[in-house]
């Protein structure tokens, strides 16, 4: 969401972002609709004055008419109205490439080797199930389609992730979080994480979660630590000299993956639910800053890939490809040998303040002044993809895995993963 003021003074430059990302958005029919809505309250609090004033009780009883059809009009006008900013995106980066779609992302930093094998390389279904690390057919049977149990060294391997990433963190200054994995709907529409205004279980990849009591609020299961950690400071008003807030949260994730529908439909390279490290940074509403912050969080990631000997590129995100909401985003991508490509194991994205005006974060700066503030996310370290990049790309030719030095104090001083 943009401030309506800013539309109105830069309007041809949110044409362009409207292009440019590939939106379906009638600014014109927005403009047009927040003039209705102006002179409606304009008329409305005109009423208002008069009704106080006026002595005449016929004049009275057609004021009062006149305002209650003028409430209705406002109602209509209103809600089309926060449809249409719903939908304004933020402007993308100058240095965000202009693109249709996918593949037109640019691919900016690339590091590692792929490996050559001596022998025949298996992939990850073939070396969790003979290293009795994953077991897919119980975990079928238990959740259902793309369900899985992580056994064994597979299970530590995850959790030995999870600590690698979370204690990074913390080492580069972020505070540690556990946050809350069931929440309100209003955060996920805050966050982004509705396509709409409203949750659409047809197009939005989250799970809604029943309530047992009636009346109780919805309640759903988030997909990352993001909304929960962005949730945390919604509605506050925050001092300056506390800025930049940078969070770090581990989370259970679950995705509906509703728009995936039949593709790589074996294996745990696109599941339903897995674990992961998320960072969240609340800056100032400054660009140079937000850039440089969001540099380091790229950064970070970077160096925990290289630590995990992966070989891996990051991608810019071009502006077909870029959401709404976001300014600016790159991508992570590790080397899969078996399946022969390259796979997201995350994003880094800067939203301006975008997020903060749908949650309510705002800041105080140096004189007094109330301002939204700038948010960031990027994923640190999810469990599946590294994994499957762990097992298919340090596979030996005995059928073994070697285990990355950077994990191996907690898997209890193991080299190598075995049956």
């Amino acid at each position: 969401m943009l401030d309506i003021k800013f539309i109105r003074q830069n309007t041809e430059a949110v044409k362009q972002a409207i292009k440019n990302k590939g939106l379906a958005l009638d600014l014109d029919r927005l403009l047009k609709v927040d003039e209705e809505r102006r002179s409606l309250i304009a008329r409305s609090e005109a009423i208002r004055a008069e009704q106080k004033k006026t002595t005449d009780r016929e004049r009275a009883k057609a004021l009062k008419e006149e305002f209650k059809a003028l409430e209705l009009q406002l109602k209509i006008a209103a809600e089309e109205y926060d449809r249409l900013m719903d939908q304004v995106p933020t402007i993308p980066s100058p240095d965000t490439p202009i693109g249709r779609d996918a593949d037109e992302n640019i691919e900016v930093y690339r590091w590692g080797d792929t490996p050559e094998f001596d022998f025949k390389p298996k992939d990850h279904i073939e070396l969790g199930t003979s290293l009795d690390i994953i077991d897919f057919d119980r975990g079928v049977k238990t959740a259902g389609f793309r369900g899985y149990y992580l056994k064994n060294q597979g299970a530590q391997l995850a959790m030995a992730l999870m600590m690698f990433a979370f204690n990074k963190m913390v080492e580069k200054g972020y505070k540690p979080m556990i946050p809350p994995t069931l929440i309100g709907e209003q955060f996920l529409y805050g966050s982004g994480y509705f396509k709409e205004s409203k949750y659409n279980p047809s197009i939005d990849e989250i799970y809604r979660v029943e309530s047992s009591e009636e009346g109780e609020p919805k309640k759903y299961l988030v997909g990352t630590a993001e909304p929960s950690l962005l949730a945390y400071h919604s509605g506050e008003v925050l001092k300056e000299r506390d800025l930049p807030i940078k969070f770090a949260g581990f989370s259970q994730c679950y995705r509906s993956e509703i728009g995936s529908y039949g593709k790589d439909t074996k294996g745990i390279y696109r599941v339903h639910e897995f674990m992961k490290v998320e960072q969240v940074v609340i800056s100032k509403a400054d660009i140079p800053e937000s850039d440089s912050l969001q540099k380091e969080m790229v950064d970070i990631t970077k160096e925990i890939h290289e630590e995990l000997e992966l070989p891996y590129r990051v991608i810019q995100i071009c502006t077909g490809d870029l959401s709404a909401g976001k300014y600016k985003q790159f991508d992570y991508e590790v080397w899969l040998p078996g399946m022969n490509r390259w796979a997201e194991t995350g994003s880094a994205s800067n939203f301006l303040d975008w997020q903060a005006r749908r949650l309510d974060i705002k800041y105080v700066d140096a004189d007094g002044e109330r301002k939204f503030a700038y948010l960031l996310n990027n994923t640190a370290l999810p469990t599946p993809r590294p994994i499957i990049g762990i097992l298919e790309n340090f596979q030996t030719k005995k059928g073994t895995v070697k285990i990355p030095k950077a994990l191996q104090k907690y898997m209890g001083g193991a080299k190598e993963i075995e049956k």
